[in-house]
C-alpha cells in the first residue's frame, strides 16, 4: 500500500534515482534445519536459501547487529574480519540499487536506519514482535515509526500495516514472532503447550522465588521443534501476501536473528548457549520484479 504518512525532515536529502525499497524480515529464533524441514515454496521466489551464521545468540544483541547492516555471515576462512565487513556493506549497493555504499560511508554511527534516512533520504519503519525489541530500547533510533505488535505472533497484522511512501524508498524491519517460543499460531492457546516462566519465555519473574522449573522431557522438545517447523510453513504462506503487497523495485531479505536448541547437548532455547544450532540460521534474499 502506498501513502504519505510522515512529514519529511528538512535535512533529509532527496533519494538517489532508482533506489529500491528494502524489507528485512527476521524469522525470530528460526534455525536453519527448521526452514529446510518446512519445505517452503513462496520463499524460493527470492532465491535459494543458504545456511549462514549469526553474530549473536539472543534477540536484542542480534537485532542491534542486523541494524548495523551486518547480516548473518558465511564464516569464511582465510580472510580478515575487516575484509568481511567491507564485503557485507558493499552488498547494499545491489540491495538498494545505489552506488558508492561502503563501510566508511556508514561511519560514525554504523547504524543502517541512520544511514538510510539521513544519507539516502529513505523512510524508515519497524514492526516488531518481541518485547525485548520494544520502542523504548536503543534500537528505536532514526525510525520514522517503530511499533511493538499487540501479539507476538501476528505477521498477518504487520502486513496489514505496511505503508510505502510514493515519493521516497522505504526501509522496513519486520520481526516475526511465530517462529519464537512458544511456536503457537494465531488463535491457539499457548497455555496448552510446555511452558517457560515469563513473557513468551524471554522475561523471567524476577524476585518471585517460586519453584525450580522442571526441564522439558525429550518428547516435549521434539514437539516444540515440530511446531517451529509448522510455524515456518505458516509464515511462508504469509510471505506470498508480502510479495504481492510490496511495490515494484523492492528488495527483500529473509533471515533469522539466531537459532534454537531442542534438546541437543542437553540445551533448550537460545542465549547463554554455545552450540552450532543456536548460531546457524537461514538466509535468502532477492528482488521480485
Amino acid at each position: 500500500m502506498w501513502s504519505r504518512l510522515w512529514p519529511m525532515a528538512p535535512d533529509r536529502p532527496p533519494p538517489p534515482p532508482g533506489a529500491n525499497n528494502y524489507v528485512l524480515v527476521i524469522l525470530d529464533s528460526c534455525r536453519w534445519d527448521s526452514l529446510l524441514a518446512a519445505q517452503p515454496r513462496h520463499l524460493l521466489k527470492l532465491g535459494d536459501p543458504q545456511p549462514r551464521w549469526s553474530y549473536a545468540s539472543w534477540t536484542a544483541p542480534s537485532h542491534y547487529n542486523l541494524l548495523m547492516g551486518l547480516l548473518p555471515h558465511r564464516s569464511p576462512a582465510g580472510v580478515f574480519a575487516s575484509q568481511l565487513y567491507q564485503q557485507e556493506y558493499l552488498a547494499y549497493n545491489q540491495r538498494l540499487n545505489v552506488e558508492g555504499i561502503a563501510f566508511a560511508k556508514m561511519l560514525p554511527q554504523l547504524y543502517l536506519p541512520t544511514f538510510l534516512k539521513h544519507h539516502l533520504g529513505y523512510v524508515t519503519r519497524a514492526l516488531v514482535s518481541l518485547p525485548v525489541l520494544n520502542p523504548k530500547t536503543i534500537l528505536n533510533q532514526d525510525f520514522d515509526s517503530y511499533e511493538l505488535m499487540p501479539r507476538h505472533n501476528d505477521l498477518a497484522g504487520m502486513l496489514d500495516r505496511l505503508r510505502f511512501d510514493p515519493d521516497r524508498p522505504t526501509f522496513y524491519l519486520l520481526n516475526c514472532g511465530e517462529t519464537h517460543y512458544p511456536y503457537v499460531l494465531p488463535g491457539e492457546d499457548p497455555q496448552a503447550y510446555p511452558r517457560v516462566s515469563g513473557l513468551h519465555g524471554s522475561l523471567k519473574r524476577l524476585g518471585d522465588p517460586g519453584t525450580e522449573p522442571v526441564f522439558f522431557a525429550p518428547e516435549e522438545m521434539e514437539g516444540m521443534h515440530r511446531r517451529q517447523i509448522r510455524a515456518v510453513s505458516y509464515v511462508d504462506g504469509l510471505l506470498e501476501k508480502l510479495f504481492d503487497l510490496v511495490p515494484p523495485r523492492t528488495y527483500i531479505t529473509v533471515t533469522s536473528d539466531h537459532g534454537e536448541l531442542f534438546g541437543e547437548g542437553g540445551y533448550f532455547g537460545h542465549g547463554p548457549i554455545q552450540h552450532e544450532k543456536v548460531w546457524q540460521v537461514p538466509f535468502v534474499e532477492g528482488k521480485l520484479r
